[in-house]
């Protein structure tokens, strides 16, 4: 095993980055007839024309490589991933000095100088160097995620010649079910079929071509491209090589890669020269592809390391020694299937599912009633969390897996504001908490370099990472005050990764995350400070990401003390970290003195408009439909708001939200539907994820009101941005089920179809997590509840609690009375480790 390695959601401006380059293909004389069936699998996405662009082809993964596949006639392009290509290197990015500002930077905050602070914050108190350069790092210390590289495939008529004449029923699908993608059409008097999948064990690419009705009829060139610091060339009689490395940063090599194409062919023959590939009259091929690099930074995992090249032979010989039939199954059998049915989703209404995938989006974007599409929605959503992200492999970063350019929008990095928490909500509702794994071990990777950060810029012990990170465990300010000085961002990370214990009561995970928990919570108890007018604890120099304000003089200002979203993801940190000292008995001193802080922390307050504040004063907004709703982290991802415990404060939320608007970036559309669902409106947050349907094809930078999805089903910031994904798949999941602490120090209650939207009238979902080790599933019908079943998987017995407006009742999996009791909308009932109860309606 060796060492090798998150998320600005909207930093600074950027300029178009241009995608790499491939080869010319000849000119297609051809033209396409025909309009095939749709898929007999419903749960697919499917076109009748080949993938134009990056966000219209169908991404395969196995949480380490990815490819994302066009199906063009007569030339298929394949962008090639490996999670770990990463440029940059190692820095130190910390202000020497730093630390001796920051008590004049306080005292023109406590004086009301923002404008005067954010200038010296400036000045003095971000990163040194270029940081993330403005987003654009690719040759830069912080670096960049780049595309490894494409393969590029050119169909040919059996003598050699371009393709011409007519491409009959084409069709292309990706089936979620299966992790696969195809494309097949009919062509001269033959059927062609191809299917692409990534394959866990083998650690390869597998794409199959095939032919029917005509002997003979597979011929292409394939070659491997990428536009700069790499070459290809022949691997031996069947195989192609790329290698090549991206730049560190400082003027050198950084990190290598290579990328290996080997096959085998059934008839005819497969040759490879001079860097193509070839294979002529050929009945059936198979093609493997393997990639590794040498990152050897920061994250650990299973990384290849230096001897990549040697690795990359290996897999493809072991994958093609297996034989085909037998990788499929193993793919299918033991890799995909076990894991993606761990939840289901049926909505009803899937007659909209004989039309394109893009139709329906329209369809729906047109007032259709489509509810099997948001279900093909929550599927594609575990789709690509299975595919992206693995235990021992990166974190998903701003578009998981895939990328198709050298630099990636925002460097592809790990947006700690909200982009990576996003993108990893759903994990654990979906009960694929494991596939969190990568965010704890990221988690643990920062608190080295951020206890020098913490000591550089604060004077404090304990660690601090900021608003973004990369694979080389960056954890300075970024080089802006105006969205770069959030120093919440590694204890928001920090409570994600305790949430994540929360469903699975693991104790071990719990004590492998505690010391970032402890150092977290020991640095903001050595840097609160005392509000001037409240005499209560606040934040040091912060900003409400990304987000300003104006002043009574008209200035506008970012940096301030005491943010709202600052003051509850302390107050969720210093919960958190107490509670874990408890459960794991350790330092009991600390977590009261974490309680006492906890107590005399600034609480969230409500605005002259009836909002929640953003920040301590009731500032006017200078946006106020900004993307980010950061003063609403306390109702979700957090619950220190919600309408039972706090109906007050999330009336003031409603309100909020209605200030804030329903438009906005992808991401931030899908977090708003989150809100919602925890108010419990079901249709408003319907409302916001069919917003989020709304097809576009908008390539170029957008922050305000062009989110939307691509035809592949990919969420648009714009740019590309996978977390709207997630953080829509987490709202859907939201609407059927919850399970929080409705009052501090109060048990979990688990709420049964919360946020039901009219739509939905008819359905059933399987397999979705709660808080507390529990797994539901509920069958619904006419809008209420026909039955739930309720399996406690941890060790721990105990009472369960149930919200639901109706009166309950539970038996066991042998049909006995399962005890319990209805009280105030809540049913409580005992059970016990490894068991199932079933609940329904009280006749």
């Amino acid at each position: 095993m060796m060492l090798t390695a998150l998320l600005l959601s909207a930093g600074p401006a950027l300029v178009e980055p241009t995608p790499i380059a491939t080869t010319q293909a000849p000119a297609a004389q051809l033209t396409f007839t025909g309009q095939y069936a749709a898929p007999d699998e419903p749960f697919s996405l499917w076109s009748r024309s080949p993938a134009k662009t990056f966000t219209e082809a169908y991404p395969v993964g196995n949480g380490r490589i990815g490819g994302t596949m066009f199906a063009g006639v007569p030339v298929e392009r394949i962008v090639l991933n490996e999670s770990s290509l990463w440029s940059g290197s190692p820095q130190d990015a910390d202000r020497a000095g730093a630390s001796a500002k920051l008590p004049e930077i306080e005292k023109l905050l406590r004086e009301g100088k923002n404008v005067e602070a954010e200038a010296l914050v400036n000045q003095t108190f971000t990163c040194s160097g270029v940081g993330s350069n403005h987003g654009e790092a690719k040759d830069a210390p912080f670096g960049c995620y780049q595309v490894l590289g494409e393969l590029e495939m050119t169909f040919l008529e059996p003598d050699g010649k371009p393709m011409t004449g007519v491409v009959k029923d084409y069709r292309r699908t990706l089936d979620l079910k299966q992790a696969a993608a195809y494309v097949r059409y009919e062509h001269d008097k033959a059927t062609y079929t191809r299917r692409m999948y990534a394959n866990l064990a083998q650690q390869v690419l597998v794409y199959r071509i095939a032919a029917g009705g005509k002997s003979h009829a597979i011929s292409f060139d394939a070659r491997l491209t990428r536009a700069e610091r790499a070459k290809c060339e022949s691997a031996g009689a069947d195989g192609l090589l790329l290698t090549g490395s991206v730049s560190n940063g400082k003027g050198g090599e950084g990190v290598t890669f290579s990328a290996r194409v080997k096959g085998e062919q059934q008839g005819g023959t497969l040759t490879s020269k001079d860097g193509v590939l070839s294979v002529r009259g050929a009945n059936e091929v198979t093609i493997v592809v393997a990639m590794g690099t040498s990152y050897n930074g920061t994250i650990p995992g299973l990384w290849s390391g230096p001897g990549h090249s040697a690795a990359t032979m290996q897999q493809c010989e072991k994958a093609l020694g297996m034989g085909y039939n037998e990788l499929w199954k193993e793919q299918i059998l033991q890799q995909w299937k076990p894991v993606f049915d761990r939840s289901t989703l049926e909505l009803g209404g899937k007659e909209l599912a004989k039309q394109p995938t893009l139709a329906r989006l329209q369809a729906v974007a047109d007032g259709a009633n489509d509810p099997q599409l948001a279900a093909l929605y929550f599927d594609y959503g575990r789709y690509l969390l299975i595919s992206g992200t693995r235990p021992n492999f990166m974190p998903l970063n701003l578009q998981g897996l895939w990328a198709d350019q050298l630099q990636t929008p925002w460097n592809g990095d790990f947006h700690l504001n909200i982009n990576l928490q996003m993108n990893y909500w759903p994990a654990p509702l979906v009960t694929l908490a494991d596939y969190a794994t990568p965010l704890g071990v990221l988690l643990n990777s920062l608190v080295e370099p951020g206890k020098k950060t913490a000591q550089t810029y604060y004077g404090a012990k304990g660690w601090v990472a900021h608003t973004i990170t990369n694979a080389w465990g960056f954890t300075s300010p970024g080089e802006n005050a105006s969205w770069g000085s959030s120093n919440t961002c590694g204890a928001w990370l920090a409570n994600q990764c305790y949430d994540v214990v929360q469903f699975t009561q693991d104790a071990e995970a719990l004590r492998k995350i505690y010391p970032a928990l402890k150092g977290a919570s020991e640095f903001f108890v050595d840097v609160l400070v005392e509000d001037p007018k409240t005499k209560l604890l606040v934040t040091p120099v912060s900003n409400s990401p990304e987000n300003a304000f104006k002043l009574a003089d008209g200035k506008t200002a970012h940096t301030c003390m005491g943010p709202t979203i600052d003051q509850q993801i302390v107050r969720d940190l210093f919960a958190n970290t107490a509670a874990a000292a408890r459960k794991l008995s350790v330092e009991p001193d600390f977590a009261k003195l974490l309680d006492e802080k906890r107590a005399k922390l600034a609480p969230t307050r409500v605005g002259k408009a009836g909002q929640i504040m953003e920040w301590l004063e009731d500032y006017e907004e200078v946006e106020p439909q900004h993307r980010h709703v950061s003063q609403l982290y306390g109702l979700y991802p957090s619950s220190q708001i919600n309408p039972w415990g706090t109906p007050e404060l999330a009336q003031a939320a409603k309100i909020t939200l209605e200030r804030r608007g329903d438009a906005g970036t992808g991401w931030s559309m899908a977090w708003k539907a989150a809100m919602w669902a925890r108010l419990g409106d079901g249709d408003r947050a319907l409302k916001l994820l069919t917003k989020l349907w709304t097809p576009t094809k908008e390539a170029g930078f957008d922050y305000a009101t062009k989110g939307g999805t691509y035809e592949n089903l990919w969420c648009a910031h714009p740019p590309f941005q996978i977390d709207g994904n997630f953080g829509g798949l987490a709202a859907m999941a939201e609407m059927l089920v919850q399970s929080y602490p409705e009052k501090q120090g109060e048990e979990i209650t688990v709420h049964l179809l919360p946020a039901l939207p009219k739509a939905w009238p008819n359905g059933e979902v399987h397999g979705l997590g709660a808080r507390g080790g529990l797994n539901v599933s509920i069958h619904w019908k006419d809008g209420k509840l026909e039955h739930a079943h309720i399996y406690r998987g941890n060790n721990v017995g105990g009472t369960v609690r149930i919200r639901y407006p109706l009166p309950l009742k539970a038996k066991t999996s042998d049909g006995l009375d399962a005890g319990g009791a209805y009280q105030d909308g809540v049913f409580v009932f005992p059970l016990e480790p490894q068991k199932t109860v079933e609940v329904e309606l009280a006749k």
